[in-house]
């Protein structure tokens, strides 16, 4: 049973036996949800944004997503909830001086600290690493620790000073059963934010068929109100032209005629109660018709004739 070399082989290195389940280490997990995009598995880096559901990720993975769904994508299925730009908050985020990131050394051997967060939380301190439960506000956007809220209990921002209520408050990587409370809120919202819209755009097609129908009873009372008018204009210039003779009528008959012939289009030259000088002005006179004799042609000269 001896090798070439003499040696003899185990057991263990003969059969094969059933492989070992390697076992995820917890900490390296959570430390990677607030480090790491939740779609495209890079570094986060500002800015970042996070959706109703608490995830976090980079705001330029979410923007190429939106702009092209149909691309093949790893973990597509984290962002399937989100439909649009509105639906993502930009977060204002604390840095942590102790974290060093790009400027630290590389070179030789070095112990590098997971749970040393990018960020932390403004009123306690805590490091944002996943070993501390962090929540943001819809409204601005500010990130703070539950600690925090729980210790500084006020409906103000502690950061910005910017009001909100306790349905603005999302809790960050959460548990799966806070992810699903917050689906459900989310499905909410969402159902209002149709209801609401839906009584907008009724109550806007309401108040636009009832303006048009008060713009034609107007436009019937202007047309009876000026063809009453027009009347009472006839009446009183028949009424004047009795004593004047021959001229007023002829003024009365120019009136008629002209509004006779305001609704059809006629040539200046044939409006009887223009002057021979206001006609000259345009083409269609006598006088600006020129005979074939009278028009010349136009000669260009260049530089090289002769």
């Amino acid at each position: 049973m001896g090798c070439d070399g003499g040696t003899i082989p185990k057991r263990h290195e003969l059969v094969k036996g059933p492989k070992k389940v390697e076992k995820v280490d917890k900490n390296a997990e959570l430390a990677a949800k607030w480090k790491y995009c939740a779609l495209s598995q890079e570094k986060l880096k500002r800015p970042i944004v996070s959706c109703d559901l608490g995830r976090l990720y980079n705001k330029d993975a979410v923007i190429e997503y939106l702009l092209d769904k149909s691309a093949e994508r790893p973990n597509a299925e984290t962002v399937v909830h989100i439909r649009g730009i509105r639906d993502i908050k930009e977060l204002n985020l604390t840095d942590n001086p102790e974290w060093e990131g790009e400027r630290r050394n590389a070179k030789g051997d070095r112990y590098e600290d997971i749970n040393c967060g990018m960020f932390i939380c403004p009123v306690v301190g805590l490091e944002m690493n996943g070993k501390h439960r962090f929540c943001y506000l819809q409204t601005c956007g500010c990130v703070f620790s539950d600690r925090a809220m729980k210790e500084v209990k006020t409906e103000i921002c502690h950061k910005c000073g910017d009001p909100f209520k306790i349905e603005d408050v999302i809790v960050l990587n959460g548990t799966k059963e806070e992810v699903e409370k917050l689906r459900e809120k989310m499905e909410e919202r969402r159902t209002k934010a149709k209801i609401k819209k839906s009584k907008k755009s009724k109550a806007a097609e309401a108040a636009v068929s009832t303006p048009s129908e008060s713009k034609a009873d107007d436009t019937q009372v202007d047309v009876a109100g000026r063809s009453s008018q027009q009347n009472g204009d006839e009446s009183s210039q028949s009424a004047v032209a009795g004593p004047s003779g021959s001229s007023a009528s002829s003024r009365s008959s120019k009136g008629s005629t002209s509004s006779t012939t305001s609704a059809t289009k006629r040539s200046v030259q044939s409006m009887e109660e223009k002057s021979e000088v206001f006609k000259s002005l345009f083409t269609s006179h006598s006088s600006a018709k020129r005979t074939k004799d009278q028009t010349s042609n136009w000669v260009t000269h260049t530089p090289y004739h002769f």
